[in-house]
């Protein structure tokens, strides 16, 4: 009798669900549930394998977010993000189809660390904030999108800060567009990136110079992992930077085999904190072209502040071990393979190995 009357305690108790998603009303697909498309295509789901039309925006462009809900980042301050496997996980639970499911700071309440693909702090791969300087979405490409703000510990926590470059330039009339991006540890679960776009403003912008345009992320840091003990700084890319686009049928820019993704982090020299250096006059200088023989090192001026662009350090594959980001939510939260220093970049075309990868019809009922 007791086995029944707990088995049918648990049954009635919410349930999380698997991966991991940013949360706020300014997000494309806000209120998409898992019956609103064909397949299940919820802000959480992982994207692998898919046509542009189905992972750009992760296909919810036709489900913006309501006038005036926009997210909020403070030049030369910080935002606080809500990262959640459940919208019933963050202050939105409201809306969500399973109710108030939230547990403090918890980004996935009754779940262990691999249902959000990390086997803990010291396997934690970072993630980042980018932002387009276009109101209008169909407008955007892939190429317009700078990331400008990186957190390695990420996902850790459910409030997760975003620390922001202070020379910032206003967003235009009618406002910007950012992104959340996410690639996880493959320790822990299949390859897959994560992307959820949304309505953005810059706050209290002083500077008026604009970002530079992005160029491709290039592997130099620190790998042990993979027979690269010591980083290789002229290989990386110095200034503004592109998300990493990987895993899908289209629009690639990151050629990885599935063993070694790329991150958000010290191996792509995605410093932690705010990216400095991505500014038009950030390198008066010029920047030399990447290569695993280039010894000249760019360094950047009106950093305006500590600029992520040091060379990456040895201890580039693991997050910080200081204290995780706040727990206290922000006021202001509303083509083909290129060179590289390592021998695993496969070429384009060729099978992935590695970890072993669902199937797409597996990978679309995803939880």
């Amino acid at each position: 009798m007791i086995p029944i009357l707990l088995a049918a305690i648990a049954a009635a108790l919410p349930l999380t669900s698997a991966h991991i998603a940013f949360w706020h009303p300014s997000i494309y697909g806000f209120n998409v549930t898992e019956q609103t498309f064909p397949y299940d295509n919820r802000p959480v789901v992982p994207l692998q394998d898919m046509t542009f039309q189905e992972w750009w925006f992760h296909n919810h462009l036709a489900y913006p977010p309501n006038p005036g809900d926009v997210f909020e980042f403070p030049a030369g301050k910080a935002a606080t993000a809500e990262l959640a496997c459940n919208k019933g996980a963050t202050t939105w639970f409201n809306s969500s189809e399973g109710g108030d499911i939230r547990n403090g700071n918890d980004p996935c309440p009754g779940s262990p660390p691999s249902e959000y693909h990390t086997t803990g702090f010291n396997d934690l791969k970072g993630c980042a904030m980018a932002i387009a300087y276009e109101p209008d979405v169909t407008k955007i490409q892939p190429e317009d999108f700078v990331v400008f703000s990186v957190n390695q510990t990420c996902v850790w926590n459910r409030f997760t800060d975003f620390q922001v470059p202070e020379r910032m330039p206003a967003c235009p009339e009618g406002g910007c567009h950012c992104a959340w991006f996410w690639i996880h540890s493959p320790d822990s679960g299949s390859e897959q990136i994560y992307m959820n776009g949304f309505k953005c403003q810059i706050t209290g912008a002083s500077s008026t110079v604009p970002l530079a345009k992005p160029q491709v992320a290039r592997r130099c840091g620190a790998d042990p992992d993979h027979g690269k003990p010591d980083p290789v700084p002229g290989n990386c890319t110095y200034g503004a930077k592109q998300p990493l686009y990987w895993l899908q049928k289209e629009r690639n820019n990151e050629f990885e085999d599935a063993q070694a993704p790329p991150f958000y982090n010290d191996v792509y020299n995605f410093l932690d904190g705010a990216q400095n250096d991505i500014f038009e006059d950030s390198y008066p200088n010029g920047i030399p072209d990447p290569s695993p023989e280039q010894t000249i090192i760019p360094t950047p001026v009106n950093a305006g502040g500590a600029a992520p662009t040091s060379a990456p350090s040895s201890a580039s594959t693991s997050p910080s071990s200081s204290s995780p980001a706040s727990s206290t939510a922000s006021s202001t939260s509303t083509s083909g393979p290129r060179p590289s220093a390592r021998g695993f970049r496969r070429s384009a075309g060729s099978p992935r190995t590695g970890v072993p990868r669902k199937t797409w019809t597996q990978s679309r009922k995803m939880r």
